[in-house]
């Protein structure tokens, strides 16, 4: 027989459960932002994050927050869609870039670059500095995309926190980096501002994986710990658009703990470049 208190404890979880599914529901039909196909437990931890942030006790409590205060949509989206990034973060990736994949990139006369769920701007930064120490940034166009217009505003401005400089310098360096982090960027007081002229080739846009088709025919497509938060059947539905958004033998590179999975209907339209760094090439011959 079930003791009366864990049968509590069991229905406050149900509830909570049900009101999560509620609160995404009102989040789609309102603002038509659609997050029905996220994982759920990094979901629902989110969103009590977002609950206590606000001062609310439980997660169904944010609903009439969601319905009826449009001014509080950007903060709900921004705090869901976890933008966490940092300037050359996991640098062994980009440094297999620098031997793999850009000496291919040069073979093309024009290079689209789609970096999809470009959060804060960290890796598009980090994308222009590369391209430009192998003298590539005039033949490239990157099109940076995130469906959180807060993060794309934010990368726009390309000002981050100086307190991370140790961790920059030492990625930098650790990704192959041939000049000084320095020189592509100004500090002051407490900040760091990137140089403008690294968005000389940059277009920031609005784009939703979940609900929006193929965004540009590219060369490159970088979609980094984005995924880890996908169901599979949306994770399947997003490799299948990256592999329609490249041309023949173009690169796709994941985050460090996604891969392509061998089940997904996209795999066999791509070869493995390296399995470390999570680096694939669309096949030449895909018919």
């Amino acid at each position: 027989m079930v003791k009366p208190r864990d049968n509590e404890a069991e229905q406050a979880l149900e509830a909570e459960d049900i009101a999560l599914e509620a609160f995404i529901h009102a989040l789609k039909l309102r603002h038509g932002y659609d997050f029905s196909e996220y994982s759920r437990a990094s979901l629902k931890r989110r969103a009590q994050e977002l609950a206590r942030k606000l001062g609310v006790e439980r997660v169904g409590d944010l609903i009439p927050s969601t319905l009826y205060e449009p001014a509080l949509v950007r903060e709900i989206v921004s705090h869901l869609s976890v933008p966490v990034s940092s300037l050359f973060r996991d640098p062994e990736v980009f440094q297999a870039m620098r031997s793999e994949v850009l000496p291919m990139l040069a073979s093309w006369p024009r290079i689209n670059i789609w970096l999809a769920g470009c959060a804060y701007g960290e890796e598009v930064y980090s994308l222009a500095i590369m391209l430009a120490e192998a003298g590539l940034t005039q033949r490239s166009q990157i099109y940076a995309t995130d469906f959180n217009d807060y993060a794309l505003e934010r990368a726009a401005e390309g000002i981050f926190n100086r307190h991370n400089l140790g961790e920059y310098r030492s990625n930098y360096l650790a990704s192959g980096g041939t000049a000084r982090l320095s020189d592509y960027y100004h500090a002051r007081y407490n900040l760091i501002r990137m140089r403008r002229e690294l968005l000389e080739k940059v277009v920031f846009a609005h784009h939703n994986l979940v609900t929006d088709g193929v965004f540009a025919e590219a060369q490159l497509i970088m979609c980094r710990n984005v995924l880890i938060y996908f169901t599979q059947p949306l994770k399947d539905r997003v490799l299948t658009l990256f592999a329609d958004s490249l041309v023949r033998g173009g690169f796709l590179v994941l985050g460090n703990k996604e891969a392509l999975s061998p089940s997904s209907p996209a795999a066999e339209r791509f070869e493995l470049v390296s399995a470390n760094e999570r680096i694939y090439r669309l096949k030449r011959d895909w018919a």
